[in-house]
């Protein structure tokens, strides 16, 4: 994840799936600095009043506070220690699009789990990590890919009530390659590691489908 602002949903719904389902969930940063919520992101607005879900998912991250505080980098990640990752999450926020997409450790990470087969969920601006493959492999390792992310219409909005956006994702993706497509539902292209979700009315129906993936992995035998 991004250690500036990442949205609260995108990160809790996701850990509260998998935590039910037996996944311990370690947590890395850019440069192992905490990451911070984005406070647009615990507003009534985004729980339509769902007291109940806002309450929960603070009560998650309170009890997780002590990993979020204490986060790897993405640096100390070895490549003997990647096979033992069944998989990689990114949650959205406005600032994936300005660290993620160009840290070439996390491409080194990211074009790991591609060649591995092992599940890599993005959501929301998370998609733009994808990029930093670019800078690791010298090529987009996504290109041709069949994906979805948060739309320009949406970002126009954000820009029109004050936001700073500086990239747009759709089109970074669509620059570097990728098969954009905006959809409400997740997009998990068939033979593929890679699952991604539009924004946070995807967050649940996006992990159930990181969920089934990595459960699908799991009893599947690699390659050799």
């Amino acid at each position: 994840m991004d250690e500036k602002s990442a949205k609260k949903p995108e990160l809790a719904q996701p850990l509260m799936k998998l935590l039910d389902a037996g996944y311990e969930p370690i947590f890395i940063t850019p440069e192992a600095n905490a990451p911070q919520m984005d406070p647009m992101s615990n507003s009534a607005i985004w729980f339509l009043d769902n007291w109940a879900e806002q309450n929960c998912e603070l009560d998650l991250i309170k009890n997780l506070e002590l990993d979020l505080k204490n986060p790897r980098s993405i640096s100390s990640i070895t490549n003997d220690e990647l096979p033992s990752f069944s998989g990689i999450l990114i949650p959205g926020g406005h600032s994936p699009k300005e660290d993620l997409g160009s840290n070439s450790e996390l491409g080194h990470v990211l074009s790991h789990f591609h060649s591995t087969g092992n599940a890599t969920g993005v959501i929301c601006h998370g998609p733009i990590a994808l990029v930093s493959t670019q800078l690791s492999d010298g090529e987009f390792i996504y290109k041709g890919c069949r994906l979805t992310c948060y739309a320009n219409k949406e970002a126009s909005n954000e820009m029109m009530s004050g936001a700073k956006l500086i990239r747009k994702v759709e089109d970074v993706l669509r620059e570097a390659g990728a098969n954009v497509e905006i959809a409400t539902i997740p997009l998990t292209p068939k033979g593929r590691e890679l699952v991604t979700g539009e924004g946070p009315s995807s967050d649940w129906p996006f992990v159930e489908e990181f969920v089934k993936l990595l459960e699908e992995q799991s009893t599947t035998p690699k390659a050799k």
